[in-house]
């Protein structure tokens, strides 16, 4: 199994009036391919949100292979 680091992106509109990007949340997994690993991540956002669907806090998750496990 591979460790990757998932992030869930959102867009927000800063004071300034320039978009940025935030990370709404990173969560590390282990898992046998990336897609598996994004899948297991958007559970785990859900259920640490209390959300049903993880597209109500951010609008991409980015997905890294990681050298290192923590």
């Amino acid at each position: 199994m591979a460790h990757y680091v998932v992030r869930f992106m959102k867009d927000i509109l800063g004071e300034n009036g320039r978009h940025a990007e935030v990370c709404q949340r990173l969560l590390e997994v282990e898992a046998a391919s990336r897609h598996e690993a994004t899948e297991i991540a958007k559970q785990k956002f859900c259920e640490m949100e209390r959300l049903h669907e993880w597209s109500l806090h951010a609008d991409r998750v980015h997905v890294a292979e990681s050298d290192f496990p923590s």
